[in-house]
């Protein structure tokens, strides 16, 4: 299974990337996007960036994969709230 991770552009050299995420740096190949400016939002899979996304949608995927690192070390009790602030009701943190 491929997953997604998105990434920030902090350096452009074209169809070549220097970009940040949650794991470090990584030199990513942005030919399927063309070149972007830095402070780009992107998602890489396996080096590729496949898609250009918002800060706001690059935080989401950031807490859902944040969560699905949880439940992998054996997480009993996932608070819904703090890994999907957008899902849980505005009065309660769900649990």
């Amino acid at each position: 299974m491929c997953i997604g991770i998105p990434m920030q552009v902090i350096e452009d050299n074209g169809f070549s990337a220097l970009c940040r995420g949650n794991n470090g740096d990584q030199r990513v190949n942005m030919m399927l996007i063309g070149p972007q400016p830095v402070g780009t939002w992107i998602i890489n899979f396996l080096g590729s960036a496949r898609e250009v996304v918002s800060e706001e949608d690059a935080r989401k995927i950031d807490s859902a994969l944040d969560a699905l690192s949880a439940v992998m070390s054996g997480e009993e009790e996932i608070d819904v709230a703090r890994y999907f602030p957008d899902l849980a009701p505005a009065s309660e943190g769900v649990r």
